[in-house]
């Protein structure tokens, strides 16, 4: 494992914690929208982008595990940490519009958006608008939220002269594929 703490072009290893990548940075004056912000990644990025002063939304499935992660991050930044909490299921393109408007209203410029949350080893099913449940989730769901908070992040660009971020978060999951491939004459049949 001596590759994970070998640093790379930018000075960081692996074994680098996010205090470390984020220091001397400050977001005080910026907005982020993190997906699946509750737990995980998701949670560990709110917490750090709250502690270098940006304003945090917390867009998760789960509201009460949102406001008890809101919670903890707000107890650990001394001073307070502006962080919101919006409901939000990647998997209903409904949930996804009401999430933008719900933000909208909210009048805030955004400047960074990390698409973070996924799900993974589901049973085959199908999301309420009748997708394969991970393809919405995981693919269709942040492709259709970054979407409708585009024009919000250019104009928050324009604005500002700060330049916005969109981060899409993945994970090696692909390599857990079929050693054939993809089954295409599967792709429909629920049993794999």
């Amino acid at each position: 494992m001596w590759w994970f703490y070998r640093k790379g072009p930018s000075g960081f290893a692996g074994a680098s914690t996010a205090e470390e990548v984020t220091a001397g940075i400050d977001g005080r004056g910026l907005v982020a929208v993190i997906t699946g912000a509750s737990r995980g990644i998701g949670r560990e990025t709110a917490r750090v982008l709250a502690l270098r002063g940006v304003r945090v939304v917390m867009a998760v499935r789960d509201v009460s595990a949102g406001v008890r992660a809101k919670e903890a991050v707000q107890a650990e930044i001394r001073g307070g940490a502006e962080v919101d909490v919006l409901e939000l299921d990647l998997s209903s393109m409904a949930s996804v519009r009401r999430f933008a408007a719900e933000f909208a209203s909210l009048n805030l410029p955004l400047n960074i958006l990390i698409n973070n949350a996924g799900v993974m080893a589901r049973d085959c099913t199908r999301s309420c608008d009748g997708l394969e449940l991970h393809f919405a989730t995981n693919h269709i769901g942040h492709f259709l939220l970054t979407n409708l908070l585009l024009e919000n992040m250019k104009s928050a660009c324009r604005d500002s002269g700060v330049q916005g971020r969109i981060v899409n978060v993945s994970s090696s999951g692909h390599i857990m594929t079929y050693t054939e491939g993809i089954c295409f004459d599967k792709v429909h049949d629920p049993s794999g």
